[in-house]
């Protein structure tokens, strides 16, 4: 369980056009400001339960809230790398700064290092960071699967899982 903190303006954007459009429209309209950003952060949590959803993460009992640039989310997972996985998925979401956790995890592990990228960085240039070979960039690849669909899509801004080194 954890707070975790992310850059706030960089990551996939939840909400489409016409789903911008609409809150933009509603705002417009002259309602209550709360109620207006109430009615946005649910849309938003809601989006983010489909994304984990749609990435296959299996969580049990997935609750995602949103207010204003924080996320809190709860469930049941059966391993670290699944909890590291949706945290990363929410944290990765433009517009959100903050994440808190509150999910539970089936079997202890070792948690992985979280890793910002920098404008400039490449797997390959993690890997020789944290591991000392830049051949292991895969292994930072599959622990990011499947949120990175490539190897050399990363972004600057962008937090990664870097997993500990399996035992030799």
């Amino acid at each position: 369980m954890g707070l975790f903190s992310f850059i706030r303006d960089a990551g996939a954007k939840l909400l489409g056009a016409d789903e911008e459009k609409e809150m933009q429209a509603t705002q417009a309209a002259g309602p209550d400001p709360a109620e207006v950003r109430r009615k946005i952060d649910q849309k938003r949590g809601l989006a983010l339960l489909r994304t984990i959803q749609d990435l296959g993460l299996e969580v049990e009992d997935l609750q995602v809230s949103i207010q204003g640039d924080g996320a809190h989310v709860r469930g049941k997972v059966a391993d670290q790398a699944t909890r590291e996985k949706v945290i990363l998925v929410v944290g990765n979401t433009r517009g959100i700064a903050q994440v808190e956790d509150d999910i539970e995890v089936d079997a202890a592990e070792p948690e992985a290092v979280f890793y910002t990228v920098e404008s400039g960085d490449t797997l390959w240039k993690i890997a020789k960071e944290h591991y000392g070979e830049g051949g292991k960039y895969m292994l930072i690849f599959e622990a990011n699967k499947p949120m990175l669909q490539d190897p050399d899509k990363i972004y600057p801004g962008q937090v990664l899982r870097i997993p500990p080194l399996p035992a030799a």
